[in-house]
């Protein structure tokens, strides 16, 4: 007799956050004196909205983030790392080329799961929770932790030189570094509900971090963020709007059917311009780029850890990723 086919979902939360919090007027005159250039006052505030973020600690680590939240959603769920079958570290950073940073996550906690890195830019932590449902409906797992680590301000130019170079940079100085954790297991009512995607690769060389691989796999000219943040924007704005249309459709849910509505958030005016263009409530929004800036792939594990405490069985939470390469997802979670 076939097993009925179990209902997945996410059942404990937590985020970790570096110390070190800098202001972004001071992240500005440290650029604007390496450069030795003259920048208008708060200049890469007004054009972000980002007024601060957390930067890690020289000896901080992506692994050692992931290990923080890993260590509160344990604790949070009262489950033993041995509890654990599948571990996916699930981040656009990485410790190092290999092995995968996956394993230093499992050997500072304890588990013996099955281990590896997934990694999609922005998109990399929601493709994990996908893939860990995934493995968990085939039979292939039993319970799930997805972890990430960002600490993309190591991808942020010390200097600058010259004005064409400070306009492929910008975007970088979006960046703040978070870590995040999910744990993902059978429940027996919500769950994971809908999970859509879209992706349009003929855009991957908009923007990124292009060094580190058999392109360019040394010096330190391509481990800096590159790209055209406004071309980016555009191409979100032409393709996004279908993908939320059709979920729509698909579902029946309207803005009124979620709880809460988590976008990746990049700069403040791409979220302004999210909520002109989809026509979301604000208040279904948890605004976190203004005090942590782009925490890359960990931006929606944030705000997923800050909204819990504040839904109730049944209330549905829709999560919507951006992410470089290009690729969009959208995953609607009810909780259980």
């Amino acid at each position: 007799m076939t097993e009925p086919l179990k209902t997945v979902g996410i059942t404990g939360t937590a985020y970790a956050l570096p110390a070190r919090e800098v202001p972004t007027a001071d992240l500005q005159r440290r650029v604007a004196t390496a450069s030795g250039l003259m920048l208008p006052p708060r200049m890469f505030e007004q054009a972000t909205g980002i007024r601060r973020r957390r930067i890690a600690a020289d000896d901080e680590y992506a692994s050692d983030l992931a290990i923080d939240a890993a260590t509160k959603v344990l604790a949070e769920t009262g489950r033993d790392p041995l509890d654990i079958d599948l571990l996916l570290f699930a981040s656009a950073t990485r410790d190092m080329a290999e092995p995968a940073t996956a394993h230093v996550v499992q050997a500072a906690l304890g588990s013996r799961a099955h281990v590896m890195d997934v990694t999609n830019a922005c998109n990399s932590f929601l493709n994990g929770i996908d893939l860990a449902r995934s493995m968990i409906l085939a039979g292939r797992a039993t319970r799930a932790l997805v972890v990430t680590g960002e600490t993309p301000t190591r991808a942020m130019r010390p200097r600058l030189d010259g004005l064409a170079q400070a306009r492929s940079a910008f975007a970088g100085y979006t960046f703040g570094d978070a870590g995040a954790a999910v744990l993902v297991e059978p429940v027996a009512t919500g769950g994971i509900v809908d999970i859509d995607s879209e992706t349009h690769s003929e855009h991957w060389a908009a923007g990124g971090i292009f060094g580190g691989g058999s392109r360019h796999p040394r010096g330190d000219e391509h481990t800096y963020f590159t790209g055209d943040g406004h071309r980016l924007r555009r191409i979100f704005e032409q393709i996004g709007a279908g993908l939320i249309e059709r979920v729509a459709r698909r579902t029946g849910y309207g803005w009124d059917d979620y709880a809460k509505v988590l976008v990746h958030q990049v700069t403040l005016p791409y979220l302004d311009r999210f909520v002109q263009v989809t026509g979301v409530p604000r208040d279904k929004l948890e605004v976190t780029v203004t005090e942590l800036g782009n925490m890359a792939s960990a931006s929606l594990g944030v705000q997923l850890a800050r909204v819990r405490p504040q839904l109730e069985t049944g209330d549905r939470v829709l999560l919507i990723g951006l992410g470089g390469g290009v690729s969009l997802m959208t995953m609607i979670w009810e909780v259980s």
